[in-house]
């Protein structure tokens, strides 16, 4: 387990209780602020201070950071003989060999010649949990609580501890192969494209910069600064709700916001957003679980 990578820096009880008290007071601050009529401006500025303090609290120690539990919990569940053929996912081939985590994040999203897909890190697990351990593939992407109030599911924490073997890396997903050009093409057409009974595409929130919603400044994937800061944080521990949210995850939450048709985790529209994003985002720096609201 990751816990041992840590060994002798567990903090005291009083250190625990300091930080279970910050933890919940920012939460109160986050849940309250949409309630302000007056000073939502300042208010803003001011949660974004507070969550900008706790961010650096856990790069400074990473057992500040809740989302770390569904790291470990995902490390357990790779390393683990499940499903119905008993195998673990240490065969697992995320595009650098089988069972090699570090890194491999980094690279992903890519071709997969033995599924000819394109496939992020959900879908690449998603894939080895049905090929290798036998799952069925319907009761792997049930659908996610709107609003991301529910904890992430074992494939999001499998992949949480992927993505984390990636910290201090930057992206750099190549995107030469032709099912990977495609992939790209499709997710930008997607981010563009206006529908729905609202009318909304992803760029009419993320289209330009200085916009926000419900007091939370928005991204500007356009600009690669804002892409790489957002998009290297996730997955992401939502301080609102108290739980990792994925990419995945937030893309199908998105779409339900949009009140757009719903996409299934691991979709090639799913996979083609994230592919894009990461593409704005390339050479940014990874840090995961991030911190969000």
């Amino acid at each position: 387990m990751s816990l041992l990578r840590y060994a002798g820096t567990f903090p005291s009880v009083e250190e625990c209780v300091k930080r279970a008290c910050e933890t919940a007071w920012l939460a109160l601050t986050i849940a309250v602020a949409p309630c302000a009529s007056a000073g939502a401006q300042l208010g803003d500025i001011a949660i974004e201070r507070e969550l900008e303090k706790y961010r650096a609290m856990m790069k400074a120690d990473p057992w500040s950071n809740p989302g770390m539990l569904d790291v470990d919990r995902g490390e357990a569940l790779w390393k683990t003989p499940r499903g119905p053929k008993n195998v673990s996912l240490e065969g697992c081939d995320l595009g650098l060999g089988p069972g090699k985590i570090d890194g491999a994040f980094a690279g992903l999203p890519r071709y997969f010649q033995d599924a000819d897909q394109v496939m992020d890190v959900e879908a690449r697990v998603l894939w080895c949990m049905q090929t290798l351990q036998g799952f069925d593939k319907a009761a792997l992407v049930t659908r996610p609580h709107p609003g991301s109030g529910s904890p992430a599911t074992d494939l999001g924490a499998i992949a949480t501890y992927v993505a984390h073997g990636s910290n201090g890396l930057k992206f750099a997903a190549q995107f030469n192969h032709p099912k990977e050009k495609d992939m790209l093409a499709l997710g930008e057409a997607v981010f563009n494209r206006r529908n729905g009974p609202m009318d909304f595409a992803c760029s009419t929130c993320h289209g330009e910069s200085g916009k926000r919603i419900r007091l939370q400044p928005l991204p500007f994937f356009a600009n690669p600064a804002d892409a790489q800061k957002v998009v290297g944080e996730w997955p992401a521990y939502r301080v609102s709700t108290a739980h990792v949210m994925t990419m995945q995850h937030r893309i199908y939450d998105c779409f339900w916001q949009m009140r757009l048709p719903e996409v299934e985790l691991a979709s090639d529209v799913s996979v083609a957003l994230i592919s894009y994003l990461v593409k704005q985002a390339k050479g940014g720096d990874i840090n995961v679980p991030g911190m969000k609201r």
